[in-house]
């Protein structure tokens, strides 16, 4: 499994890292991102701290991705804190998108494509201009776990693939029940309408880290 779009205590998670991590490694992931929500305010000690995370690469089997969940951010403002990011050592910027269960703010989603983020999280309604946007600038759209933002699957997996445009499984762990196994994220991505085939590529052949995933 490879799950890159994970919270931490650095933001609203609850777990730490090293736990995080841990937790991960045992459920079979080969990789995780963790990606604690950021905005101007407190990017430099997000970055900062999940970064240093990276030292059990060399005592656990899996690979540890420090990033951002650019979260609520203007839209306005979303290109330059993207290029905060990759230039603090952010390896993974995921943007939060227009989940429609959050106040989130209209224009977000295509900010986020525009901006070369490497995930658009949770992009809710999204529209097929978008979606197709995406697929141009190689931004993966997310097919999320997570209970609320999950209720668009459906329409994000269809227009994705209208579109063309990549997509991965995402868990948005935020507790250790919410840690999914490679099996579970294949449901998840069949649930969302795709068949057993495609859920299987998605997740076996990962968007980011092709070769990686087992």
């Amino acid at each position: 499994m490879i799950d890159l779009h994970t919270h931490s205590t650095f933001s609203d998670g609850e777990l730490i890292p090293s736990e995080l991590v841990r937790r991960a490694e045992v459920l079979g992931y080969t990789a995780i991102g963790i990606t604690d929500h950021a905005d101007y305010t407190n990017i430099e000690h997000i970055i900062s701290c999940v970064s240093k995370a990276k030292y059990l690469e060399g005592i656990l089997d899996i690979r540890i991705l420090p990033g951002v969940e650019l979260t609520h951010v203007p839209p306005a403002k979303i290109s330059s804190l993207v290029a905060i990011a990759r230039k603090l050592g952010a390896e993974v910027v995921v943007v939060h998108g227009e989940t429609p269960v959050e106040p989130v703010r209209p224009g977000t989603n295509r900010a986020a494509i525009e901006a070369g983020a490497d995930i658009l999280a949770h992009p809710g309604f999204i529209t097929l201009e978008e979606a197709e946007l995406a697929a141009d600038n190689n931004i993966c759209l997310e097919i999320t776990s997570r209970s609320g933002h999950n209720i668009t699957n459906g329409h994000v997996a269809r227009v994705a693939m209208q579109a063309k445009a990549k997509m991965v499984v995402n868990s948005d762990t935020h507790a250790p029940e919410d840690l999914i196994s490679s099996e579970r994220a294949v449901e998840i991505a069949t649930g969302a309408g795709l068949d057993r085939d495609q859920a299987l590529m998605i997740v076996k052949d990962h968007a980011i880290f092709k070769g990686l995933n087992r």
